[in-house]
């Protein structure tokens, strides 16, 4: 898994993070949230995986931008789950990866964009 692609394998991870997270939460009869997050966590590495089969520079940018929104969206409804605590549990796990995932994908759009 990742090629030795390390944000593929940060994404792949946190995919999977956010499925058991949402089973969690669903299980604690929190659905609309939950659903948001589930969309936005596993759609962050499938479209890291779009970019990586893009077949020019351009589309190879916009897909890790869109990854990279993706991420932010996740990003956003952890700190709405952490901060309302619907559901109690500690996010802050979660919130570390996604942050390092922002990071990783805010450097990798720059670079690309100024490659571009």
């Amino acid at each position: 898994m990742g090629r030795d692609n390390p944000i593929l394998t940060k994404s792949f991870e946190f995919s999977l993070t956010t499925i058991k997270l949402y089973k969690h939460l669903t299980e604690n009869k929190e659905y609309i949230l939950s659903k948001q997050l589930l969309r936005s966590g596993t759609s962050i590495g499938a479209n890291i995986e779009e970019a990586i089969g893009s077949i020019s520079k351009r589309e190879f940018t916009a897909k890790m931008g869109i990854s990279l929104k993706e991420a932010r969206e996740s990003k956003y409804w952890l700190r709405l789950l952490d901060k309302s605590q619907i559901v109690n549990y500690n996010y802050n796990k979660e919130l570390k990866e996604i942050d390092e995932i922002v990071n990783i994908l805010t450097a990798i759009v720059k670079t690309s964009q100024n490659n571009n």
